[in-house]
């Protein structure tokens, strides 16, 4: 999916941003009035939990916003690296909430405590119909959107502690397991553990220049070296501006000594068949005739 899709679906994206934010801090109050009254941790856990969302979900709104800025001479990439930023604090708060989840589990298994189940039942079944609603509302951007998905994963953590506090209220009140909202809790938090690790992941690899994945440079230097005119691919680079924003240069050299026009020609040759084969728009070609002797294909210094 190109990136003129994710620019046609940013307002779409933001206005379902604002209403999960609004929605996340009135179950962030209700969820911490319900714990406080009904002395259920699992509510207030959860109340911490959707609080943190809140917070990621403005970071994320804020980030879209600069990243549909224009480029300037002194940000001539503009900020497009803001929602990669931003996703990766997004991972980063669901690895410390997750780790927030197991201690608060530890806790509930030595500690159990009687609840007033009626008031923690309703309160969960609210946050759970919120968060799901939240996560609907933010599921289209998810799959085209690095951001969004890390945005989305928050929500949707979210709307699974409700229904393991859901669940466990039911247990407590009808059958007396105090353990089992605990051991939810865990189950709840390896998920939430495991989502942020591949977000935290793949941002990085975005912020350290890594190469798109999926992408085979050995390749492409074979499809491009195999074009008439083209004797080899020297000094190559390749990255990610952001998540859909493939960059490209290298060194072209030809196999005669060509003309201007005829060096541009085969530059737009290149250039056609990256953006074909590879999704690659932006590409720095550098077409030269026999001086970079002794060069590979990558260059370490």
């Amino acid at each position: 999916m190109g990136p003129h899709h994710h620019h046609h679906g940013a307002g779409k994206d933001q206005k379902a941003l604002w209403i999960s934010i609004a929605l996340n801090f009135l179950i962030t109050g209700v969820e911490t009035a319900g714990g406080l009254l009904s002395g259920s941790l699992s509510l207030l856990s959860d109340a911490l939990h959707n609080l943190s969302d809140a917070v990621a979900l403005i970071i994320s709104l804020i980030a879209m916003r600069l990243g549909a800025r224009s480029n300037s001479e002194e940000k001539t990439f503009g900020y497009k690296r803001a929602e990669i930023l931003a996703a990766f604090i997004n991972s980063l708060a669901l690895i410390l909430i997750s780790a927030f989840l197991f201690n608060e589990a530890l806790a509930r298994f030595l500690h159990p405590a009687p609840i007033n189940t009626g008031l923690m039942l309703a309160v969960a079944l609210t946050g759970l119909t919120a968060n799901a609603a939240s996560a609907f509302m933010l599921k289209s951007g998810a799959a085209a959107n690095m951001n969004m998905r890390a945005a989305y994963l928050h929500l949707l953590s979210d709307a699974l502690s409700s229904v393991g506090v859901v669940l466990g209220a039911l247990c407590i009140r009808f059958l007396g397991l105090l353990w089992v909202d605990p051991l939810l809790t865990i189950i709840i938090g390896v998920y939430v553990l495991y989502e942020g690790y591949g977000i935290a992941a793949d941002a990085l690899k975005v912020l350290m220049n890594y190469a798109p994945e999926g992408l085979n440079l050995r390749r492409v230097e074979k499809e491009i070296t195999a074009l008439e005119g083209v004797k080899d691919l020297h000094h190559a680079h390749v990255w990610t501006l952001s998540e859909h924003d493939i960059h490209f240069e290298a060194h072209v050299n030809a196999a005669s000594d060509l003309r201007l026009s005829e060096a541009c020609a085969l530059r737009e040759k290149i250039e056609e068949l990256l953006h074909e084969r590879y999704g690659i728009d932006h590409a720095t070609l550098q077409i030269e005739y026999e001086s970079c002797a002794g060069t590979g294909l990558i260059k370490n210094r």
